[in-house]
């Protein structure tokens, strides 16, 4: 037990360099940090025999807490893959294009992605219309609506088959605001994110009242997935305790 300690400290601590290395676009990437000093101090208790020094009890809640975060954790987890490669259904009355960090240059890595998917889905379907939905951060040059407004223009979207969003901060306002403007959420729409986000966007989306949602998985970076499962995870479990996915 001691050396899987010590192998996954390392590891933790490796993974959180890569991510820092090669831009996360999020601070995320610490939490792999903060991993790397539990199984530290997990290898340090096993190498002095620390743990037997606790009171039963507490050790039993520990063991409980633990076990429990292991078993939600698989449970989302589960439900992330299930939604893993949604595609949809065809003629969706709207698809509705979930914000990222827009950077100088452009979309970022991440909303790119989920664009080209929006576009696919366009060319397809030739009825439908798209709300490209968010607003603009500290460390972003324009809106994330703007910026997704004029990728979609430039590879041929008819610039009347686009609207846009531009207040919402996180995923919930993306869905909320959306909703008013298509004037309320009787419509088929289909939410457009990266693969390891449509579960929690499609069930955002129904929780909000569009009962017909669907998703629409776009591909995502394989250097940051374990980052990105994680911190959906996170995502999840905040979005259940606040109520917003039930």
């Amino acid at each position: 037990m001691f050396g899987l300690c010590i192998l996954a400290a390392f590891m933790c601590f490796l993974y959180c360099f890569i991510v820092f290395s090669i831009r996360s676009g999020s601070r995320f990437y610490l939490i792999w940090g903060l991993g790397g000093l539990f199984f530290t101090g997990l290898a340090l208790m096993i190498r002095f025999d620390l743990w037997s020094q606790f009171p039963l009890q507490l050790r039993r809640i520990i063991c409980g807490t633990v076990l429990a975060g292991i078993l939600a954790f698989i449970v989302a987890e589960g439900c992330i893959f299930a939604h893993y490669r949604d595609q949809g259904r065809p003629d969706l009355d709207y698809i509705i294009v979930l914000g990222a960090q827009m950077k100088p240059a452009g979309p970022s890595a991440v909303l790119k992605f989920r664009l080209d998917a929006a576009y696919d889905y366009l060319t397809a379907n030739e009825n439908t219309l798209c709300v490209v939905s968010g607003g603009q951060g500290a460390n972003e040059p324009c809106t994330e609506a703007q910026g997704m407004y004029d990728y979609l223009v430039e590879r041929g979207i008819a610039p009347e088959r686009i609207l846009m969003e531009d207040k919402s901060t996180d995923t919930s306002e993306n869905i909320a605001f959306s909703a008013k403007i298509i004037g309320g959420t009787d419509k088929d729409v289909g939410i457009v994110t990266n693969n390891f986000h449509v579960f929690r966007g499609m069930m955002l989306a129904r929780h909000a009242g569009f009962e017909n949602a669907c998703g629409i998985s776009a591909r995502s970076n394989i250097y940051f997935q374990p980052n990105n499962l994680v911190r959906e995870f996170f995502g999840i479990m905040k979005d259940l305790v606040c109520g917003n996915l039930l």
